[in-house]
């Protein structure tokens, strides 16, 4: 499998042999990768559509067939003995939302404590139909002055792909009209819930 190059600025962990076993499933099942990682040390990953659980371990290939290094946010309460330390090792992030900075402030202030930081999420906010994506995101990479870089998932195609980096710099709700725009003529898993 030809694999899209990873700049030596991006976050990066070695997974072993779930990096190979993640390439070969993703060949295996037809899946390709395409498109570039912008040489950025800081970003967010936003994932989109999002209609089924099979995303999620799409992305988890997509990650280790890469070796990066992804952060994702869980709720705080999930955050408990047993699973607690592996969620942490995996790139977990304990969002508590009666926080006085909200998550968004929680996360920019993850994103400056570390050097290098990638957060990866689905915009949507849900597998479920919704007409409204969340802004959050868009809220983040603002206030941390990061790029976003959109990764659609095609099932049809059988590709993800990394399109280029957007800066938010504007009024979000235009922003998001905009970032939405990219994802026009994918195709989800559940096309009906897109």
């Amino acid at each position: 499998m030809n694999l899209p190059h990873v700049p030596d600025c991006i976050p990066t962990r070695k997974y072993g042999v779930l990096h190979s076993m993640a390439k070969k499933i993703l060949t295996w099942c037809g899946w390709t990768i395409k498109g570039e990682l912008p040489a950025q040390s800081k970003m967010i990953v936003a994932v989109a559509p999002h209609t089924s659980n099979w995303d999620f371990f799409i992305g988890i290939a997509a990650m280790f067939s890469l070796q990066l290094k992804v952060s994702f946010l869980g709720k705080a309460s999930i955050f408990r003995w047993p699973v607690k330390s592996i969620l942490a090792a995996i790139g977990g992030i304990a969002v508590d939302r009666n926080n006085r900075h909200g998550v968004v402030g929680q996360i920019v202030q993850e994103v400056a404590r570390n050097d290098k930081f990638i957060l990866g999420l689905a915009p949507e906010g849900t597998r479920s139909k919704t007409i409204e994506w969340k802004t959050g995101f868009l809220h983040i990479a603002k206030q941390a002055n990061i790029p976003v870089v959109p990764v659609s998932f095609d099932f049809v195609k059988k590709e993800i792909f990394f399109h280029p980096a957007v800066y938010i710099s504007g009024d979000i709700k235009q922003e998001l009209v905009e970032f939405k725009q990219v994802f026009t003529d994918v195709c989800a898993k559940n096309p009906q819930a897109v």
